[in-house]
């Protein structure tokens, strides 16, 4: 039996119950007549000191002591009215004439509406850039050895993933071939698709063409505000013969201009944002590393930037934004030489009269490019009187006297007429370029086309908008503005000297131009010297030609594998010291071009090509073909 030692409580007394309240006696109900009034709510809850107090009425109220009673007036007699005089009446205030926004200001922005007139305009430019850079386009002109270079070098990212079938030696950047190669390797025969190498190269240069032909319309007109201006430009950038000439071929150039128009095109939108200054300075960026002249252009892009963000709340951030958008692509190309080792010579040895032996550099090549000197365009012999006057005088004549136009006005007034002194700092950074002594190519004139073409049309809708030709012509001067450009446009087609749509032949007769000369099929002569040499040539046949070829004996079976341009052989070494060993007994066919034999005396100051030009001695003529000043020839070595 367990006990348990916790001693238990005691049980609670219980409490005796509450007595109940005592009850209160009942009130009697008053009836409501004997009930006192209540006062107003007002009263009620009012201050006691603020109450009304009751006042005695106005005849028991006893006179003040401080004022004695005062006698009664006397009747007054009525005085005579007088006449009442006009009132004037208040005219309602007029309001302040609202100042009207301007049409035009390219530093804020705004620019008039392209409307349906515009619009016009722009699809019948677009229709005349397909027109006269679409026809005749694979048959005019000849094959340039630089489109073969350019078409290799794409050949090569696609089939080997180089950047040159040879050894790159940082001569040009790499971005336009890379764009070419883009283009080549999603059709359908990549590089055969239409024909050969280059003609698919000169499909994608007429696609090019055509945005180009947007982006200065859209430019033009958006720093002139004239739907005129921007007409004229993009008909001589369309019908020009030099434009038609250059714009067809496969050139770095061409594809710079559309990524600098590009550019341009960006800066001048409406609202300066943060993605269309990161635009602008990217396409600049592509444009720098397609061909390196595009760094003449910078300058002018730089301050219409700085006059577009002036004032702007994130002018700060744009500032640093645009040039960090356009260094990047340069970066990149840079990072790709210092990775390789290629970014500075061996030894930091600049020194032009030795190049660097063991490898190339990115920054040695750059040295000597800016070393290298020609000779001023402004003597006879010059590019200026021997290719490009000839070609088209009246372009080049009307942009540079415009030019000087456009930078007049500009100095002048840089707040209002920005857009003349963009376009005329754009030609000038360019033409001294040109002007400044160093080795000029015939086809470094093509970025200069545009930028002429938009200084022609801006200066002609401005002289045609002058003040006293309106109030001499009143109501018909806004007819005249457009018939004057419309003669002068016929005046060029028309005219055989010019060489626009006519031109005089050899036997001195009116025929249509080269450009559009059906008859003329200049790359047929090429294609018969290749068919030549495939059938009478072995594919294991050492062979010294130009690059205009290369393509098509390097990626059309049978392959020719051993075909080489004489630039390559003579500087590559694995080619000039491995293969021909630099002895002209192993050369077994020379395939000339036109001008190559010049191309091979000019490149040989030092010598380097004397074995290709005894080989050229003692060989003899298996095939030629001569129309005109083109020469097309084979040699067949005799050892």
């Amino acid at each position: 039996m367990s006990h348990d030692p916790t001693p238990q409580r005691p049980p609670r007394p219980e409490r005796p119950p509450r007595p109940e309240p005592a009850s209160r006696p009942e009130r009697p109900l008053r009836p409501r007549s004997e009930r006192p009034e209540r006062p107003e709510r007002s009263e009620r809850f009012a201050h006691p000191e603020r109450r009304p107090r009751p006042r005695p009425e106005r005849a028991d109220r006893p006179p003040r002591p401080d004022r004695p009673d005062r006698p009664p007036r006397p009747e007054q007699a009525e005085r005579p009215q007088r006449p009442q005089r006009p009132v004037a009446v208040a005219e309602p205030p007029r309001r302040p004439r609202r100042r009207r926004p301007p049409r035009l200001s390219v530093e804020r922005g705004i620019f008039p509406k392209l409307g349906r007139n515009g619009r016009l305009a722009l699809l019948f430019s677009v229709l005349t850039g397909l027109l006269s850079h679409g026809y005749h386009l694979f048959r005019y002109p000849l094959y340039l050895t630089d489109e073969g270079i350019y078409m290799q070098r794409a050949w090569s990212l696609v089939r080997e993933t180089r950047l040159s079938p040879y050894t790159y030696d940082y001569d040009h950047a790499p971005a336009g071939w890379i764009t070419l190669a883009g283009w080549a390797f999603p059709l359908p025969k990549q590089f055969e698709t239409f024909g050969n190498a280059i003609n698919t190269g000169r499909f994608l240069m007429l696609l090019v063409h055509l945005g180009a032909v947007v982006l200065l319309f859209e430019v033009t007109r958006r720093l002139s505000g004239s739907v005129l201006a921007a007409t004229i430009a993009a008909f001589f950038f369309n019908l020009s013969p030099i434009a038609v000439y250059y714009q067809r071929q496969v050139l770095l150039d061409n594809l710079m201009m559309f990524w600098l128009l590009l550019a341009l095109y960006a800066l001048l939108r409406r609202e300066t944002t943060i993605r269309s200054a990161f635009a602008g300075g990217a396409a600049l960026g592509i444009a720098l590393i397609t061909k390196e002249n595009a760094l003449f252009f910078a300058p002018t892009f730089m301050y219409l930037l700085y006059r577009r963000i002036q004032g702007s709340p994130s002018h700060r951030f744009t500032r640093a934004l645009w040039p960090f958008a356009a260094a990047a692509p340069v970066g990149a190309y840079v990072t790709y030489a210092l990775l390789k080792n290629e970014l500075m010579p061996s030894g930091l040895d600049f020194d032009l009269a030795n190049p660097p032996a063991d490898h190339v550099s990115l920054l040695y090549t750059l040295w000597w490019q800016i070393h290298r000197s020609q000779g001023s365009l402004l003597n006879h012999h010059g590019l200026l009187y021997t290719s490009w006057l000839p070609r088209d005088a009246f372009l080049l004549l009307a942009g540079m006297a415009t030019m000087v136009i456009s930078l007049w006005w500009g100095m002048r007034k840089k707040r209002r007429d920005l857009g003349f002194f963009v376009a005329g700092t754009l030609a000038f950074g360019y033409s001294f370029y040109l002007l400044r002594g160093s080795v000029v190519l015939d086809f470094y004139i093509t970025p200069l086309i545009p930028i002429f073409a938009m200084n022609i049309g801006m200066v002609t809708d401005r002289l045609l908008r002058r003040p006293a030709l309106r109030r001499l012509l009143g109501r018909m001067s806004s007819k005249v503005r457009i018939a004057v450009p419309a003669m002068l446009a016929v005046l060029l087609l028309a005219s055989p000297s010019t060489g626009y749509l006519l031109t005089v032949n050899t036997e001195g007769r009116v025929a249509v131009a080269d450009q559009y000369q059906s008859k003329l099929a200049l790359t047929h002569m090429q294609q018969a010297q290749i068919a030549w040499v495939r059938k009478h040539v072995s594919p294991k046949a050492r062979i010294i030609m130009d690059d205009d070829m290369w393509g098509e004996l390097h990626d059309v079976h049978p392959f020719y594998p051993y075909a080489h341009s004489h630039w390559n052989a003579s500087s590559d070494p694995a080619l000039r010291d491995k293969l021909f060993r630099k002895r002209w007994q192993n050369v077994d066919y020379i395939i000339m071009s036109n001008k190559m034999r010049n191309s091979i005396h000019r490149n040989n100051g030092d010598g380097r090509e004397n074995w290709i030009l005894a080989a050229l001695r003692n060989s003899e003529r298996v095939w030629a073909d001569i129309r005109g000043g083109i020469r097309l020839e084979i040699y067949r070595v005799n050892k």
